[in-house]
């Protein structure tokens, strides 16, 4: 399979995903998909109860958030319209260990469990495409980790910045500091310092819930090795990321 392309007669869908297929496939999942609103703080998948609907991100932002006994609870994936959930559905399962909550809020298109496993079996593009999407997400997980064992909060702050700029318009992310403590698993103490350390090196810009980010290019490089692979895998295997 070649990198796919935007189909020029779709120019309303806005996510990568579905903008990723051919025409006559996108054509195929339109009237199977329902516009959805999200609000901040909405669940869309509950940790160990049946999937009923795949969720293709227009707008906003979702966290995949794991709960732990011992370590509370941490964001393992950010979603927006790069993306989908859950991919537990592209693999055959029907439910996971984790909770989908909407952080931004926005919009998506939502197609039922079934619909969805019936579209993958009569179009190969399109269970290659999400399978992609897949493969691409383990990779943004792997760098999670790498950066919540390895680095210090301002890092993974601006780690997290970074991917949520890039799945929004703007460059304005409006969250409290508590439910940027929730995401990076810390206190919000730390994270009101976090924010404060990259504000006075001039890469964001605050005021109350509300981040602004003016230098993304030092955004990146205090971001470090967490930054970067990912996103290049998904132009690579994808395409188009912003």
């Amino acid at each position: 399979m070649n990198t796919p392309t935007l189909p020029a007669q779709t120019p309303t869908v806005q996510n990568r995903l579905l903008r990723a297929l051919p025409g006559e496939v996108l054509s195929l999942m339109l009237p199977l998909l329902e516009e959805v609103p999200l609000a901040a703080g909405e669940r869309v998948v509950t940790a160990g109860e049946p999937i009923p609907h795949a969720w293709f991100f227009e707008s906003g932002l979702a966290s995949v958030m794991l709960h732990t006994a011992e370590r509370g609870s941490y964001e393992t994936l950010v979603v927006g319209r790069d993306g989908m959930v859950s991919t537990a559905l592209v693999l055959g399962v029907e439910h996971m260990p984790v909770d989908v909550e909407v952080r931004v809020p926005g919009t998506a298109l939502r197609i039922g469990a079934g619909a969805l496993r019936q579209m993958m079996v009569q179009s190969g593009v399109l269970r290659e495409v999400l399978m992609r999407y897949v493969q691409v997400a383990m990779l943004w997980m792997s760098q999670m980790a790498l950066s919540n064992r390895r680095h210090r909060i301002e890092e993974r702050l601006a780690h997290w910045l970074l991917l949520a700029t890039d799945r929004i318009d703007g460059s304005e992310i409006v969250m409290t500091h508590e439910a940027l403590a929730q995401v990076l698993g810390t206190h919000r103490p730390g994270i009101t310092v976090a924010l404060h350390e990259l504000e006075r090196a001039q890469m964001i810009a605050t005021r109350r819930g509300q981040i602004t980010v003016i230098d993304r290019a030092r955004l990146i490089r205090a971001a470090g090795e967490s930054y970067g692979l990912a996103e290049a895998e998904y132009k690579r295997l994808i395409g188009p990321f912003a």
